[in-house]
């Protein structure tokens, strides 16, 4: 039986795209469901409390944590069923999601192609059911394999069971806390494969990388928004941040009509549940926090909606960053923005 290595006084600074120094009490890589079961099973949730950590590209980290932190890393890709149009392909919680859309994409399999370049792992994907460029991970998901922390079972969710919605899922809300998702089966389509490129920015890169009259392939789409995301957003290993730090409210249809006539040039996108979104960018722009800074934390220059940490910064700097910045849209525009990452 595998002893389990567990480490004290771990700097997190590594595993966070901020690149925040944070210690936590105890820390334990996890390679497979085994490592995962024996610690459940001879250790068990501190009292202190515990943290789970992938890519660490969505998490803020504002203090030392007290208990024991899980860094999930566990790898793998397998073909687990196919046919002539679809195959299913699951993958470790700890795989990169990122090279996992690659992958996708060299063995001409569909789907994902617009979220390349999101940082993180993919056993993060389906708790906030990342999106970008019209599509979003419930758009192709198909289930996910989780470890109950109660009982210490395998539990498996189907896309009904996960209640995906807007950078949501059932993990974030319902269930917060029960569970740790271990492995993900995505439904990818072999070609002829539907392209989403009906996004502006998507369409324009694409008119510039396809000769006229020929059809883009996924390729194509996957190397389109790769260029747009790194015109738009820093790179974390230069400069540290989280990628989107808010969401795009939601507001209702009403309330924007009534923000129109103080501010006509204000966007929104009308829902099917008649309420209207509103991109967060703007509004921090327009409350004149695009480029500013607080210490050594920042809104970044190009993308006001990427809070940055210019160097030597803590987690309380880009937690008072953020809350100022809620603090002048709410003044401004009676909007809350929500956070999309989390705060610890």
């Amino acid at each position: 039986m595998p002893t389990l290595s567990i480490e004290l006084h771990k700097d997190l600074r590594p595993f966070n795209t901020f690149g925040l120094s944070a210690y936590t009490a105890r820390y334990l890589q996890v390679a497979d469901e085994a490592a995962l079961q024996e610690w459940w099973q001879t250790q068990g949730t501190p009292p202190e409390g515990l943290l789970v950590l992938g890519g660490g590209s969505n998490v803020l980290l504002t203090r030392d944590f007290p208990g024991l932190t899980l860094h999930m890393a566990i790898r793998g890709q397998e073909v687990i069923a196919e046919d002539d149009r679809t195959v299913l392909w699951q993958l470790g919680a700890g795989e990169c999601w990122h090279d996992s859309v690659l992958s996708a994409v060299d063995s001409g399999w569909g789907g994902i192609e617009n979220l390349a370049l999101i940082p993180g792992t993919v056993g993060a994907a389906p708790m906030q059911n990342i999106g970008a460029y019209g599509v979003e991970l419930k758009d192709v998901f198909h289930s996910l394999q989780a470890f109950h922390l109660p009982t210490g079972h395998i539990h498996t969710f189907d896309k009904e069971a996960c209640r995906f919605g807007y950078r949501t899922s059932v993990f974030k809300h319902e269930v917060k806390g029960q569970y740790i998702i271990t492995r993900v089966t995505l439904r990818l389509h072999k070609a002829p494969h539907v392209l989403h490129t009906g996004y502006g920015a998507v369409a324009e890169e694409l008119a510039l990388r396809v000769p006229a009259g020929q059809s883009p392939g996924i390729t194509d789409v996957a190397q389109a928004v790769m260029a747009i995301r790194r015109s738009k957003l820093p790179d974390p290993a230069e400069l540290g941040n989280a990628g989107s730090f808010f969401k795009n409210p939601l507001v209702p249809a009403a309330q924007h009509s009534k923000l129109r006539t103080h501010y006509p040039e204000i966007p929104g996108w009308p829902q099917p549940d008649g309420q209207v979104k509103v991109p967060a960018a703007w509004l921090i722009e327009q409350t004149g926090w695009k480029g500013k800074r607080l210490g050594h934390a920042g809104a970044h220059a190009r993308q006001p909606l990427v809070l940055v940490n210019y160097g030597g910064a803590t987690g309380q700097e880009m937690l008072a960053l953020a809350q100022a910045i809620r603090q002048s849209v709410r003044h401004t525009f009676d909007i809350d923005l929500e956070p999309e990452v989390n705060v610890v």
